[in-house]
Formats: C-alpha cells, sequence, structure tokens
C-alpha cells in the first residue's frame, strides 16, 4: 500500500504542479488560458475525485491523499499564476471537497459489497 500511496503523491505533484508550469510555460495567449480552463474545470476536479475514490479504499491511512492533493493545486497556482490571489482558495476548496465526498463514497460502497 505505502508503494500506491508513493505513487499517488508523484501524481499529485504532476498534476497539480506540473500542469500549470507547463501552461504557463510553453502555452501562451488566448491558448493558454483555454488550456487553465481545461486544468481548472476538467482534469483537476476529475483527479481529486480519482484521487478521492483511491483513499476510499484504506480512509484510515490515506485520509491525507485529497488534503495533500488540494494543497499541492493552492501552491501550484499560487506560485505560477498570481500569489495571494483568493480566487484560488475557493478553487481549492472545491477540490477537496469533491476528494472527500469521492472518498466517502468509495468507503461506503466497498463496505456494502464486502458484506
Amino acid at each position: 500500500m505505502k508503494k500506491n500511496t508513493i505513487l499517488w503523491m508523484a501524481a499529485s505533484v504532476v498534476v497539480m504542479l506540473a500542469f500549470p508550469w507547463l501552461a504557463v510555460t510553453f502555452v501562451k495567449g488566448d491558448a493558454g488560458m483555454a488550456v487553465c480552463f481545461l486544468l481548472f474545470f476538467a482534469a483537476n476536479p476529475l483527479y481529486s475525485v480519482l484521487i478521492g475514490a483511491f483513499a476510499g479504499k484504506d480512509i484510515r491511512h490515506l485520509w491525507s491523499l485529497p488534503v495533500i492533493s488540494a494543497v499541492l493545486f493552492l501552491i501550484g497556482t499560487w506560485i505560477f499564476f498570481d500569489m495571494g490571489e483568493t480566487a484560488f482558495i475557493l478553487y481549492m476548496a472545491v477540490y477537496l471537497v469533491l476528494g472527500i465526498a469521492a472518498m466517502l463514497i468509495s468507503m461506503l460502497i466497498r463496505k456494502k459489497t464486502q458484506k
């Protein structure tokens, strides 16, 4: 399980830190804004749900994965976009809620299927 946790943490670093850096560095102008919209409204929420669903398999040990992912998002956006922008806190909160909800649903489904 520890190996999976390390893999998910590495994936969180890539999705929440490397993708915004790539968007800022290599995509310019209006295309950059489109890539940011894809990140903020598609890739990041989907990743938050996926990591939450994985964390629901062993909620006792993996509860921190959605939290770490959301915090990495905030760090990444503040570094690469605008330091201290409060709108990114709202995005972080939404990603955190999505991750925790997916974690709880995954946990409940897992308990139901085991009985």
